[in-house]
């Protein structure tokens, strides 16, 4: 489900930009791992700079101390290996008393058993657990906000099936 998970990824960077939002996108390793790939669309912000890291969180000193500046109190996550970097990331925030959002649908990790533990221990340590369409349009907050068609026009189509929903069904039931 990469191409889905790097779509979603992509509509939640495009909306995040066009509403003006702090956009802090970090690599792990990129040396020995690689860089973001072109299709998540980094190209189109020449002002967003990768932070490489070395740690599975993202709250290097770099990071953190571009949200401290920029007063930060709600984080909205998405990247890939759920259950390291965006779950270590997020228990991070929420130890600093952070508000964070997990886009569901823009995480993704090696195995559909670890993607969904991964949510499973984010949510049970405060993290809110949404999509990205749900995250976009609360972002607005309504119809008569200033950039709602611009940014409509990025949720026109439903996020692409990432396989979460057909793995949730068959196995929660066994939990």
């Amino acid at each position: 489900y990469f191409p889905q998970i790097v779509a979603v990824s992509q509509r939640l960077l495009r909306a995040g930009r066009a509403l003006d939002m702090t956009v802090i996108v970090t690599e792990q390793y990129p040396k020995g791992l690689g860089h973001s790939v072109p299709e998540l669309g980094l190209a189109e912000f020449p002002d967003i700079k990768p932070i490489e890291k070395t740690q599975f969180s993202m709250m290097t000193a770099e990071v953190t101390q571009q949200m401290l500046e920029k007063g930060l109190d709600s984080v909205v996550l998405c990247g890939i290996e759920t259950h390291v970097c965006v779950q270590n990331t997020a228990l991070a925030l929420l130890e600093r008393g952070f508000n964070v959002h997990i886009a569901v649908d823009a995480c993704s990790s090696r195995t559909m058993v670890d993607r969904f533990f991964g949510f499973e221990r984010m949510k049970a340590s405060g993290a809110w657990l949404t999509t990205s369409e749900s995250v976009i349009l609360s972002l607005l907050g309504g119809s008569a906000h200033p950039k709602f068609k611009e940014v409509q026009k990025l949720i026109m189509e439903s996020a692409p099936d990432s396989g979460l929903l057909g793995f949730t069904q068959k196995h929660t039931s066994a939990l």
